[in-house]
């Protein structure tokens, strides 16, 4: 008698997975590799996060509290010969406000322990880092593990508004333009590698310069995916929703003629083959592999602008808001979850468009 149950656990174990799938499972192995050398108490914390938060939120925070533990056993005396293991809950509320601002401090310049690499933090660097050690003690503080919550009694590190970059129309134009004709400044291997990559690219910086999608819903993209019918792309937002992002024509040409002839004309590798966007390697592209393709193209057209695929985000957004006025759209589409963050990011435009409405409207007839 064959086991039903059995052979169907078998099936589900050999069913390969998806990109986003893997990611997970990746992500998800490699926090229990942190959390190993990390107290043994910091694991209910994080068994608490995995509803809320995404594994590589996760896995950042574990990196940034493990900061915080080597920190206590560099520069605090009382800590001076603990090793890791060794911490309990008490010990985090026997520090006191001022152990917390050292530790603020020490943030702007320290050395990694692991390579002895010299890691420095602006602002945005260190609110997260403080953002997750305040999270840290609220966890214990609020299940009254601790009775004290020095991280409350000091002020977190101010994030000060900074322009968003972005790329003016003209210099959309210029790019897919550059792209397009690079290769006649080429020559040998590298007029080669350029032939080989070109509709490839084109596709890559078009869908995202007309859609909005971030870079890891880029790569994570399966020919699947691809609705020319409908002109339509579903992808993978944060948190595990599928949303379908629609695109315009330019946008269907250049997949279409990506897809029909270098990608129908590649092998792909074993465990590749559902990949839109494929490396020389016959691999799925990973998102590094596409933030470089961008800047190489990007510093040769905008050499003042460090532009990365987050940047051709920004820009698609700040386009959209211009010719619709509608941040809920522009939320939407982007898939931002508070429209506040979309406000925050656009708050410039609206600027402008209120300097505009004050000529707007005539008092009198000149």
């Amino acid at each position: 008698m064959i086991n039903s149950s059995t052979d169907f656990n078998n099936t589900t174990a050999n069913k390969p997975h998806n990109y986003h799938e893997q990611s997970q499972i990746d992500q998800t192995l490699r926090l229990r590799e942190v959390l190993k050398t990390l107290p043994l108490f910091v694991k209910d914390y994080f068994r608490a996060m995995e509803p809320k938060s995404s594994a590589r939120t996760r896995i950042n925070y574990a990196y940034d509290i493990r900061v915080f533990f080597h920190f206590l056993m560099e520069n605090n005396p009382v800590y001076k010969n603990y090793s890791i293991s060794q911490f309990t809950p008490q010990d985090l509320e026997n520090l006191e406000p001022v152990d917390i601002e050292e530790y603020m401090e020490y943030l702007k310049v320290y050395k990694r322990d692991e390579d002895g690499e010299l890691i420095t933090n602006g602002e945005k660097g260190l609110a997260r880092k403080m953002s997750a050690l305040r999270s840290f003690y609220g966890y214990y503080f609020k299940h009254q593990i601790i009775q004290k919550n020095p991280t409350l009694l000091v002020d977190m590190p101010k994030l000060h508004d900074k322009a968003i970059i972005r790329l003016d129309t003209d210099e959309v134009a210029l790019l897919l333009d550059y792209v397009e004709s690079a290769g006649e400044h080429l020559s040998g291997q590298a007029l080669n590698y350029y032939k080989k990559t070109r509709d490839r690219d084109i596709a890559i910086l078009t869908l995202l310069l007309g859609t909005g999608i971030r870079v890891s819903e880029c790569v994570g993209l399966d020919l699947k995916d691809v609705d020319f019918k409908n002109n339509g792309i579903t992808v993978t937002r944060k948190g595990g929703n599928q949303m379908v992002v629609y695109f315009g024509s330019e946008v269907a040409d250049a997949l279409e003629n990506y897809m029909e002839g270098d990608r129908k004309a590649t092998t792909p590798l074993s465990g590749h083959e559902q990949a839109l966007f494929l490396s020389t390697q016959r691999k799925r592209m990973g998102v590094q592999a596409v933030e470089n393709m961008v800047k190489k193209y990007a510093r040769q057209v905008t050499p003042n602008k460090k532009i990365t695929p987050h940047k051709l985000r920004s820009t698609y957004g700040t386009s959209l808001y211009k010719e619709t006025g509608d941040i809920y759209l522009v939320a939407d589409v982007l898939g931002h979850k508070d429209v506040n963050t979309t406000k925050k990011h656009y708050a410039a435009i609206d600027d402008n468009r209120r300097r505009k409405a004050a000529s707007a409207v005539k008092l009198r007839e000149i």
